[in-house]
């Protein structure tokens, strides 16, 4: 009998990291229903609470060591949903359903880089895997997207009429998906050590601009995150040839 205990007990899940995870595959089924319906704000707004979910439900794992392949796996398919498919289909009713063929099979190449990106973290996860990301995270290009939707319907521009450069936005976010350019993670970001005050005080101005210009604010921090690996890379390369030249010097 106690085996057979142990054995329902490793079958398990845990519940709370994983009720988290599917909230936010929620929140991206969700964005989907209101693509299709037209309601992009909706749509958008969808995407960010799923960020804000697959935010958590790893800190929770972490904290409460709850963390299971198991969640791993489950996290992932979250993610493709609401990271992947749910940002291509809100930018194809927007603004690529003009373009037919084209438009439809832009919003699948970004799923598809979204697909192998998750599927490259899932195999190369490792301890510097949590301190820096190898290619764009998925959440971070489907925050790129949806930022970009509320900021037009925020100021009233017309960004329809620019379908063409919205498409190579979209192309270059499947591109940095599956790139090899680092970026910063915050996973192992604590929130409940002791900091220095000014960390208290920049963290409170940070959160009054964004109940401010919630849409400005969002679009402008999500879009220099997508320029950080860029950045990095061409500052990595340029420390590496002075090196060289320090060598052969």
């Amino acid at each position: 009998m106690r085996r057979r205990s142990k054995r329902r007990e490793k079958r398990g899940v845990y519940l709370l990291p994983n009720l988290l995870t599917a909230a936010s595959l929620l929140c991206g089924f969700y964005a989907l229903v209101a693509s299709w319906k037209g309601e992009l704000v909706h749509a958008a707004v969808a995407i960010l609470l799923a960020g804000l979910f697959d935010g958590i439900d790893g800190k929770v794992a972490r904290l409460t060591h709850s963390a299971s392949r198991f969640g791993t796996e489950f996290d992932s398919l979250a993610d493709l949903v609401s990271f992947g498919v749910a940002p291509a289909m809100l930018a194809y009713s927007w603004v690529l359903h003009p373009y037919g063929r084209w438009g439809w099979l832009a919003a699948f190449l970004y799923v598809i880089c979204g697909a192998l990106r998750l599927a490259r973290f899932n195999v190369r996860a490792t301890a510097a895997e949590m301190r820096h990301f190898s290619g764009l995270p998925t959440p971070a290009a489907a925050y790129g997207i949806a930022t970009t939707v509320l900021l037009s319907q925020r100021l009233g521009i017309p960004i329809e009429e620019k379908g063409l450069l919205l498409s190579i936005l979209l192309y270059l976010l499947a591109f940095l998906m599956v790139s090899n350019f680092p970026y910063p993670s915050f996973k192992d970001l604590e929130l409940l050590r002791r900091r220095p005050f000014s960390t208290l005080v920049t963290g409170i101005l940070i959160m009054v601009v964004v109940i401010a210009e919630p849409q400005i604010t969002l679009f402008l921090c999500s879009w220099a995150y997508v320029a950080l690996g860029p950045l990095k890379r061409v500052r990595i390369m340029r420390q590496e040839k002075l090196v060289k030249e320090r060598e052969l010097g």
